[in-house]
């Protein structure tokens, strides 16, 4: 069995939320979305390491607040940077030696499902790369200056969604060769792995993998989770129930 690392991205300054609170932090259904996104790979057994990335404001909130169940779980916060390859580049620094596989997750996309995982996770270790994607459903136009210049044919055309999850060693040389691309140009994870002429793999999904940006966003990520089965939790007392954090 690969041993896996997560990186959860939560260092972003939410400017486009509309809220005191940044999104990462804003409650879904009872409990922080980044603890929610924490929740997703917490009890695996073959994730054995989870890093998440916060900006240097929040490191005394997140310490009070939240600082013994991560520490109890073995979560260690990285402080992130300006951008978003900034801050998984210093969460690389920090992924134990002893480990296969990294998945790249944000914080804000909590209605991951397990299947999901599970599959993306065994694409990952089967062909080295692979993320989750869902397909475009909507009619997409190419504008300028305000004017439609084209339809655009959306029969091949998928939207990325995390986990990206990658051979540690290849996204290490990607997170490498950084240096000799455009970085106003870079957008997730997998673009720095196909700069270097390699295959990433996608996992299908829905829209229901949703990532909250706006403040919108909130209620139906919280219709989504209240429609799901809820999982048991593992032993008696479940750590990450509302009350705990």
């Amino acid at each position: 069995m690969a041993k896996i690392a997560v990186i959860i991205c939560a260092a972003g300054s939410s400017s486009r939320f509309g809220k005191a609170r940044k999104k990462q932090f804003t409650d879904i259904a009872g409990r922080a979305a980044f603890v929610r996104s924490i929740e997703l790979f917490s009890e695996r057994d073959n994730v054995k390491q989870i890093i998440l990335c916060i900006s240097k404001e929040d490191q005394e909130m997140v310490s009070l607040k939240y600082g013994a169940n991560l520490g109890f779980f073995g979560v260690k916060t990285c402080i992130g940077g300006a951008e978003r390859f900034e801050t998984v580049s210093k969460a690389l620094q920090l992924v134990k030696d002893d480990i296969d596989i990294v998945a790249v997750h944000d914080a804000v996309r909590c209605c991951a499902t397990a299947e999901w995982i599970d599959k993306v996770f065994e694409a990952a270790e089967k062909t080295g790369a692979a993320m989750l994607a869902c397909p475009v459903v909507a009619t997409i136009k190419k504008v300028k200056d305000g004017v439609i210049e084209q339809t655009v044919d959306r029969s091949n055309l998928y939207e990325a969604q995390t986990p990206q999850v990658f051979n540690k060693t290849l996204l290490l040389k990607a997170y490498e060769n950084l240096k000799n691309l455009d970085k106003t140009k870079i957008s997730d994870d997998s673009q720095l792995v196909e700069a270097l002429g390699e295959k990433v793999a996608i996992v299908e999904t829905d829209s229901s993998n949703i990532k909250i940006t706006t403040a919108n966003d909130i209620a139906i990520a919280e219709a989504i989770i209240k429609s799901r089965p809820k999982a048991n939790p593992k032993g008696m007392d479940n750590p990450y129930e509302e009350a705990m954090w």
